[in-house]
């Protein structure tokens, strides 16, 4: 009996997911205020009060952005070095725009729609996100560095395999607005829809 739950036990953590495993990501969701009484007001004001991204200070109408930090565990193990655990804290945060005051009946049913299409697009950018850290663990977790007992070199192999997994998150995210962004695309016909008031 004992052996049977044992097992039981055993299989139930194998196929636990990394979030019931013990992680899940923190979501934040930031807001910033535009106006406006049409649908083409509200999106100047977007393109004028939307976030600015990175260093090129252009303005997005919504962003998600992330910090990520690790509780690693490291052991020497004989004259190697093992990355035994390793412990993410995700915390993402959407930056979404939100009306400041009344607007028409009409015109709000549009922005209703035009802004959950919206959140939902981002949300998709925190998928990948997390899709990145959990290829993370993947990648690491268990490595092994022969000859490092000072568990030197591991820490420079790790951040060779973390930059390629950064560099394909990004341009997953890329690949994904171009897709969304494209004539017919999803958040192109969202955009069109709140110009047009539909």
């Amino acid at each position: 009996m004992k052996t049977v739950v044992l097992k039981s036990l055993l299989l139930a953590c194998l196929l636990a997911s990394p979030a019931q495993a013990g992680w899940k990501p923190v979501e934040k969701v930031e807001t910033y205020a535009v106006s406006g009484q049409t649908g083409p007001q509200l999106h100047a004001s977007m393109g004028e009060r939307g976030p600015m991204i990175g260093k090129s200070k252009v303005r997005a109408m919504a962003y998600t952005n992330f910090k990520l930090t690790w509780v690693r565990d490291y052991q020497r193990q004989g004259n190697a070095c093992v990355l035994v655990s390793a412990r993410p804290k995700l915390i993402i945060t959407y930056t979404l725009p939100k009306t400041s005051g009344p607007v028409p009946a009409a015109v709000q049913k549009s922005w209703d729609v035009f802004a959950a299409g919206l959140a939902a697009h981002e949300k998709v950018h925190g998928d990948i996100i997390v899709d990145m850290v959990r290829k993370i663990e993947t990648a690491t977790i268990g490595l092994s560095v022969p000859d490092d007992p000072g568990c030197e070199k591991i820490r420079t192999e790790m951040t060779r395999r973390l930059a390629e997994l950064s560099q394909a998150q990004r341009q997953a995210s890329r690949d994904f607005d171009r897709v969304e962004f494209a004539p017919r695309g999803n958040l192109q016909q969202l955009i069109v829809a709140l110009l047009m008031g539909r």
